[in-house]
């Protein structure tokens, strides 16, 4: 017996035809949403590479030529010596146009600062049942203080090194503080004002 030559296909399930549309429906909405997550690192990596060139500006600017206008508000300090738990470090100015009043650096402009802060030693006075020292710098105003940074310190990592961009405000006070008593050595802190002058305190 011969085979019909004019036989056609069995038409397709609409089942199947269901199933494959849902497929490709999954597939789009996954390459939309793998489109969204890459748009998302894409900005936050643009805003990363943004500060890190503001930053890495500013350090350079503070190392190569600090200001020496009084125009610009600035200062560099270098301490070494004791800290007692609960008092501010007494930090004084090696140069610089910011004035340093018992320990506490007063800011008399508004603006964006870089402060950059670096000890490669801190030597434990008092042994704690941790062995932990917090090591913190407070703005103060003429009703709080709070923490702007802390780094906990220990016995085997004794190294401090910050550098980041803080808004200050005319009347600010900025201070160092450490959780207990401790020798400092070679303590290097600078900070200048970036932004253009809005309202300095003369």
């Amino acid at each position: 017996m011969e085979e019909e030559p004019g036989v056609e296909p069995r038409n397709p399930d609409p089942v199947d035809q269901e199933m494959e549309g849902a497929e490709e429906e999954w597939k789009g909405w996954q390459a939309g949403q793998l489109r969204n997550i890459l748009h998302l690192v894409s900005a936050a990596a643009q805003w990363i590479l943004l500060l890190l060139c503001l930053i890495y500006l500013g350090v350079n600017s503070l190392r190569a030529s600090p200001p020496r206008s009084d125009k610009v508000p600035w200062t560099h300090i270098r301490y070494t010596g004791k800290s007692t738990k609960g008092v501010a470090v007494n930090l004084t100015a090696e140069v610089g146009s910011v004035q340093i009043r018992n320990g506490s650096i007063l800011i008399t402009c508004d603006g964006l600062y870089l402060v950059s802060l670096k000890c490669n030693n801190i030597i434990f006075s008092d042994l704690e049942e941790e062995g932990l020292l917090n090591l913190t710098l407070c703005k103060a105003d003429n009703k709080n203080c709070r923490a702007l940074w802390e780094q906990t310190v220990q016995n085997s990592d004794k190294a401090v090194n910050l550098t980041t961009v803080l808004y200050l405000f005319d009347q600010d006070n900025l201070t160092l503080w450490t959780s207990f008593n401790a020798i400092i050595e070679d303590l290097s802190f600078s900070l200048v004002l970036l932004s253009p002058l809005v309202h300095c305190r003369r």
